[in-house]
């Protein structure tokens, strides 16, 4: 990098950070150079230092944005056993980008502040192995839902924290696990398999709101309508109807 720094008054103009070392050695072998001089120079050297790891942390996060994969939803978040959300696990997130951050020079840290108000501020830092960093923060309550006790609750909300600041960091986007990686959206059963399913239902004599109930709790996503079933779970659907068929009761032989 050649950025060139501003001549100050009584300063030599330098073109990059090596000439700008060459000047201090020079400088702090000069007895002549007063203290005040010296400490111009180091300034500078600081802030020429600090330019160039900025713009090597740019440089290589614009490299390794574009390699970040979609991250798979494996976790779910159950309501009265439904799921009613899925999220991608941190250690989940962090298996696919350990590699692909240390690769390109980078590395992550978490930190928590001292609960205020009842908050906690989580923090995290992304930082370059040239020194530039990055951090963001956020302010969450202990997760007090369930029958959580309190360890429970503080490592729940860290858990959620380091998944939000690591999304938030390097704008990782996450999927429902059914996508597995390979396509934006999710290609649901047709209008007339939705009709099936419906007269299959009828005729098992099973329950709709069970049924759809059971098959979200199988597919760890939220199934909320006939229409809403993926259509490459059409069959275990067909399946899991065809077992609530009544079996016809067998009689004894007679004697």
């Amino acid at each position: 990098m050649n950025d060139v720094v501003k001549q100050e008054a009584g300063m030599p103009v330098v073109a990059d950070s090596t000439s700008l070392i060459q000047v201090i050695e020079r400088a702090a072998m000069n007895p002549a150079v007063d203290i005040e001089k010296m400490e111009r120079l180091l300034a500078m050297a600081e802030r020429m230092n600090a330019k160039q790891a900025e713009v090597a942390f740019a440089d290589a996060l614009a490299v390794l944005q574009p390699s970040l994969p979609y991250i798979s939803e494996k976790g779910a978040i159950m309501v009265n056993d439904v799921v009613r959300s899925t999220y991608a696990r941190y250690e989940d997130i962090m298996q696919v980008l350990s590699p692909l951050l240390g690769g390109h020079g980078f590395s992550l840290t978490f930190n928590t502040d001292k609960p205020d108000g009842g908050l906690t501020c989580y923090s995290g830092t992304l930082t370059h192995k040239v020194g530039h960093s990055r951090t963001a923060t956020i302010y969450l309550p202990t997760d007090q839902s369930g029958s959580k006790n309190t360890v429970q609750a503080l490592g729940s909300a860290t858990s959620y924290a380091k998944r939000y600041l690591v999304q938030m960091l390097l704008n990782i986007v996450s999927r429902g696990q059914d996508d597995d990686g390979q396509s934006a959206t999710v290609e649901y059963i047709t209008e007339s398999q939705a009709a099936d399913l419906q007269a299959l239902i009828e005729e098992v004599g099973a329950d709709k709101a069970a049924f759809l109930k059971w098959l979200s709790t199988k597919l760890k996503m939220i199934v909320d309508s006939l229409g809403k079933i993926p259509a490459k779970a059409y069959k275990d659907a067909v399946a899991g109807l065809e077992s609530k068929r009544k079996k016809p009761v067998k009689q004894d032989a007679e004697k």
